[in-house]
């Protein structure tokens, strides 16, 4: 399966050491199936960091993930699971550590309004949900374990994405 992460920098070497802690599914190196995903990623990153040139990186992912912990989420909207480990994840819990990869949708900012909402006790996770509904697909995967990224995923090429004016 052909993958896309979105970065300032052509990454042939990906680790999961130069990942931030506290995201969706722990530390990890991130990559998603949606290279419009990945391409919004790259502009936002650079953007952020008022520097670099957004950069798209491919790879090939391995179609078998056997012998590797594996967890997949449904999308959150019916998968309640989805919301609780998401907000674990933040609050810099390690259950993802248990996985070399972790598969399910984004809490990206309109998303994580809505967890935010749920997490800090104002929603519960039934108008959570509710809202979800209305949030349009994404998806990422999160390659935990070293030994996951040098095993399963092939780097082929990467390209600079345009800047929109």
């Amino acid at each position: 399966m052909t993958v896309y992460h979105g970065s300032t920098l052509e990454i042939q070497k990906p680790d999961v050491i130069h990942s931030k802690t506290y995201l969706d599914f722990g530390k990890g190196f991130y990559v998603t199936a949606f290279l419009g995903q990945a391409e919004r990623w790259a502009l936002r990153k650079s953007m952020r960091l008022k520097k670099g040139t957004p950069i798209v990186n491919v790879y090939d992912l391995a179609d078998d993930l056997q012998g590797y912990h594996v967890r997949t989420f449904r999308d959150p909207q019916d998968d309640e699971e989805w919301i609780d480990f998401v907000c674990d994840c933040r609050d810099g819990k390690t259950e993802y550590r248990r996985y070399d990869i972790i598969i399910g949708s984004v809490a990206d900012d309109d998303v994580f309004k809505s967890v935010d909402m749920y997490h800090r006790g104002i929603w519960d996770k039934q108008r959570t949900l509710q809202e979800l509904k209305y949030y349009k697909k994404n998806n990422q995967i999160a390659l935990i374990s070293q030994a996951a990224v040098d095993h399963l995923l092939m780097f082929k090429d990467s390209y600079e994405v345009e800047r929109k004016p």
